[in-house]
């Protein structure tokens, strides 16, 4: 007799098993360090959105449908862990300060993840070392893919990974079997087929919000899982499937079972797209070197590799002469360096609407051009490169080619710069020992349940009610 031919498990089976078997023992001390330093990265940047106007409109929906729940809002009040998830998620993204991981084909932001596996852990009443098990499984998830098959380059978003890793890791927290995690990453991700078009000019608020709601839908669908709802299995090899529809096979090793994806992720100092940081970085160098103003700026050129210019610059996606509201203008590298040189720094001010419309503002982005360049564009993704020239009104032309940035993975945002920057993000809206008590909770937070950090994120205030003395980190 012939041997049976061992038949291979669809792929939302594997990921499902690698969510379900993934253990401690392989978040080593260099991967929990990163977890926690990615971890605190996220609550800075979600507790420095609270005055934004979306999250108001949000909790007027909060209260029109379903105001009670088990799952802490950042901010204040409490809500279901599905609607949880969503504003906690839109907090992170919100300011474009959230770590990124790059690939060939695009890019996504790990820490998309936080406030849906934040949700599912305190609504599982799990513990720290749980809910940093499930954030790296989700992360591990969220990157392979990523690295695997270039869906922004074949014109979807990155949210359809997203869809998977937050199902998977919502359901490791709500304690499922690997069928319903299969189950619940098929439900999560076959609705959730999102378009590029969402970062195309001009930029809509949903840009930031669209990751929010992937989470709200894998939470929810883990929880239908428990209940024997069944999703299509079939959901990358089948008919018309992922593989399918992305043209090419997503090959990933399931049985591999490292959780190091953040040992990969990078974090940012400005607050804007991942493709700005080293254009901001040799602009605020150029500024200092040679004492400019705005005044001085005749013309500022700057080239970069061809995503950035494609996303930011005025290509692919369309005109950057004409930023009028905040998402427009963190994609926008026009308005970006404008701001730099007049502000000395990019931080959630400078994306606010009264800031981008500002006439100054306005008048000097319009001194500004940016140009995709070839020798940048052959060493992206590994490197992000740039080259600022400016020419001034007495005649001067002032150059400086920028190598990397502060947060790459060249030069890795340490502990300490992301501590000083949560502290910078975080003092107008909590106490110096409530923002104190929030680091070291983080930094032990593998040692404690993780109600001890959603009660001190629930004690932040929502508005700006503390005196400012931290002059920012730029």
């Amino acid at each position: 007799m012939h041997a049976k031919s061992r038949v291979k498990a669809p792929t939302v089976a594997a990921i499902a098993a690698f969510a379900g078997q993934a253990s401690s023992r392989s978040l080593n001390d260099d991967v929990r360090k990163l977890l926690k330093r990615n971890i605190l990265d996220s609550i800075g940047c979600a507790i420095a959105a609270l005055p934004a106007a979306p999250f108001a409109a949000l909790r007027d929906q909060f209260d029109e449908y379903r105001s009670d729940g088990t799952c802490t809002l950042i901010g204040g009040g409490r809500t279901a862990a599905d609607q949880a998830a969503f504003y906690n998620s839109a907090l992170v993204r919100y300011v474009d300060l959230l770590d990124s991981y790059m690939s060939p084909g695009g890019l996504c932001h790990p820490s998309d993840n936080f406030g849906t596996i934040l949700a599912a852990a305190e609504h599982g009443r799990a513990s720290g070392e749980e809910f940093l098990l499930a954030l790296a499984v989700a992360y591990e998830i969220q990157c392979r893919i990523t690295a695997a098959v270039p869906v922004m380059a074949k014109g979807f978003n990155h949210a359809i990974q997203l869809a998977i890793s937050c199902a998977a890791g919502a359901g490791k927290l709500l304690d499922r079997s690997d069928e319903q995690i299969a189950n619940a990453i098929a439900i999560a991700a076959v609705d959730n087929i999102s378009l590029a078009c969402v970062h195309a000019e001009p930029v809509s608020q949903w840009k930031g919000f669209s990751p929010g709601m992937t989470g709200m839908r894998a939470i929810y669908a883990a929880s239908l899982a428990k209940r024997g709802f069944t999703g299509p299995s079939g959901l990358f090899e089948g008919p018309s499937g992922l593989v399918q529809m992305l043209g090419q096979s997503i090959d990933v090793d399931w049985s591999d079972d490292s959780l190091e994806a953040v040992k990969l992720t990078v974090l940012k100092r400005f607050c804007a797209l991942i493709h700005g940081q080293p254009v901001l970085e040799a602009v605020l160098g150029l500024k200092h070197e040679h004492g400019l103003t705005a005044e001085d700026i005749k013309n500022i050129r700057c080239d970069v590799f061809q995503t950035g210019y494609d996303i930011a610059g005025g290509g692919a996606f369309g005109s950057k002469s004409n930023p009028r509201t905040k998402e427009q203008a963190d994609y926008n590298l026009k308005y970006l360096v404008a701001a730099a040189m007049l502000d000395d720094k990019v931080g959630p001010d400078q994306l606010e609407p009264e800031r981008i419309n500002s006439a100054d503002a306005q008048l000097l982005l319009r001194r500004v051009e940016i140009h995709p360049d070839d020798n940048f564009t052959v060493s992206y993704p590994d490197q992000l490169n740039a080259r600022i020239t400016i020419k001034t009104r007495d005649g001067r032309t002032l150059a400086r080619e920028q190598r990397g940035y502060e947060g790459g993975l060249g030069r890795p945002l340490s502990w300490d710069r992301t501590v000083e920057q949560f502290n910078w993000l975080s003092e107008p809206f909590a106490s110096a020992d409530l923002r104190n008590a929030i680091v070291e909770t983080v930094a032990r937070i593998d040692e404690s349940p993780i109600d001890r950090l959603t009660t001190l994120l629930e004690a932040v205030s929502p508005k700006a009610v503390f005196q400012v003395s931290h002059p920012g980190i730029q």
